[in-house]
């Protein structure tokens, strides 16, 4: 499946500001998000299930790509677009297997070499960060802060579409997707925002700057 993507969010309710997680994503749509992650790692199976239920049934209706961290059984459970992968789930090809075949598979990486890696396996679009420092998600050494240059060279070595991640917000998006990103995603810019509809605009404006520098 092709992904276009402005503005990515990943779901993670002990981040909302006593808002559920379809309350944020409810707002995001309505401030024109093009892809939704349910992630809530620290949430059992069954509550990210439900979740998934509902979530899945306002993006079909907003025609916006759904996605799951992680989980496979439970992206096929709520009939999701699609996956996305990190270092220690399954593999791209397993987990291609057990999906539809026009389904959505993202893959998290770090460096040139896990880029080039995840694009020969067969990902759909690639997860580049932590770009900056993020408290929102637990990384290693490796993986953080890997800064611009990076984003960068990711984008000169593959022809798949990738997302800034980690520590992005409306003030930097902008020199995110200059250095190459199609577009970026975000935990906290959204989620913890006062209106999270406002900050998704704001965030996709910020990405159309750096789209122009670029």
């Amino acid at each position: 499946m092709n992904i276009s993507v402005d503005t990515y969010l990943v779901t993670q309710s002990d981040l909302s500001g006593g808002r559920t997680s379809v309350e944020v994503v409810e707002a995001a749509l309505r401030g024109g998000i093009d892809v939704i992650q349910l992630r809530e790692k620290h949430a059992s199976a069954r509550t990210r299930y439900e979740l998934g239920q509902a979530i899945r049934e306002l993006t079909a209706n907003e025609d916006v790509l759904f996605v799951v961290n992680d989980r496979v059984d439970i992206a096929v459970a709520v009939d999701a677009d699609g996956v996305h992968l990190g270092d220690d789930d399954v593999p791209i090809d397993v987990a291609r297997e057990q999906l539809a075949d026009d389904a959505l598979i993202g893959r998290s990486v770090s460096t040139v070499e896990g880029a080039k890696e995840a694009e020969s396996a067969g990902a759909d679009y690639l997860g580049v960060g932590a770009v900056f420092e993020t408290s929102s998600k637990d990384t290693k050494a490796e993986q953080s802060e890997i800064g611009l240059k990076r984003v960068e060279d990711i984008a000169d070595t593959v022809s798949i579409p990738i997302v800034g991640i980690g520590g992005i917000t409306p003030d930097n998006a902008t020199d995110v997707v200059a250095a190459g990103a199609d577009g970026v995603a975000v935990i906290s810019a959204i989620t913890a925002a006062p209106n999270p509809a406002d900050a998704t605009r704001q965030l996709a404006t910020a990405v159309s700057k750096g789209r122009v520098v670029q």
